[in-house]
């Protein structure tokens, strides 16, 4: 049996058994507080009939997209330029670690206060949530670059813009895939709390909306949407790593 079929076997089978326990208990507690999977799927196809499901997701997904790609631009060389000049690093990193290490949470109000409830302060939001994660990888993976291979690569008098293209993103690339993936978990949480404190649009206020009248099955639903989202947008990080990095997958089955 090829190993890709038994993996996608083990996964179905763990899910069946999933969704029949859950099925099973949802049925003999009371709806208000918890629900089934079957019920879920009817509010799916309900919340789909209307569209509301549609109109929501795509707000969401507009502020996690562009705090995504933001996170990316800001990170990836933020990452190696901390790694690549000591100066930089010695000015930046104080403040980075503190607000790293300060709950992202914590800025909600004053980025509310400065960019008011529109998209643009969801996308703040969304951004702080996310970059760290792939900055701090890129770092690490730029500072464990081998010093033999940045040593034969300045014996060939390689210009610091050939060293970024042949040599430092090549080699940093699966942590920053790692990171990248990271930062999906965190973007999503963001993108949630975002809709949370800051509008009335997205699945965050969807799972408010459903949570305040008791709709528990409803409520399910963006619940579990954000739940697939991620799971997607993970795999597809990992197909990537496949196609880009498959050095690294050959070393990981090695050991």
């Amino acid at each position: 049996m090829k190993r890709s079929t038994y993996s996608w076997g083990v996964r179905l089978s763990s899910l069946i058994v999933v969704l029949t326990a859950w099925e099973l208990y949802g049925r003999s507690v009371n709806p208000i507080l918890f629900t089934y999977p079957t019920a879920v799927a009817r509010a799916f196809v309900e919340l789909v009939s209307s569209g509301d499901l549609q109109r929501f997701l795509m707000q969401s997904l507009e502020v996690f997209v562009y705090g995504f790609v933001i996170a990316i631009i800001v990170g990836i060389p933020l990452g190696i330029f901390l790694a690549r000049s000591p100066t930089l690093a010695l000015a930046l990193e104080p403040y980075l670690h503190a607000i790293y290490s300060t709950p992202t949470v914590a800025f909600i109000p004053l980025i509310v206060l400065w960019f008011g409830f529109q998209v643009f302060a969801k996308v703040v939001i969304v951004f702080l949530f996310m970059v760290f994660p792939i900055l701090l990888n890129t770092h690490q993976g730029v500072k464990n670059l081998s010093q033999d291979l940045l040593e034969v690569a300045h014996s060939f008098c390689s210009t610091e813009r050939r060293l970024w293209i042949d040599l430092i993103i090549p080699s940093a690339l699966p942590f920053i895939l790692v990171g990248i993936n990271l930062a999906i978990g965190r973007g999503l949480v963001g993108m949630v709390v975002a809709e949370f404190f800051t509008s009335v649009a997205g699945l965050g206020y969807m799972i408010v909306q459903y949570a305040n009248a008791f709709e528990t099955a409803k409520l399910f639903v963006p619940i579990v949407v954000l739940m697939v989202l991620g799971a997607v947008l993970i795999g597809l990080i990992k197909l990537i790593e496949r196609k880009v990095a498959p050095w690294q997958n050959r070393t990981q089955e090695e050991v």
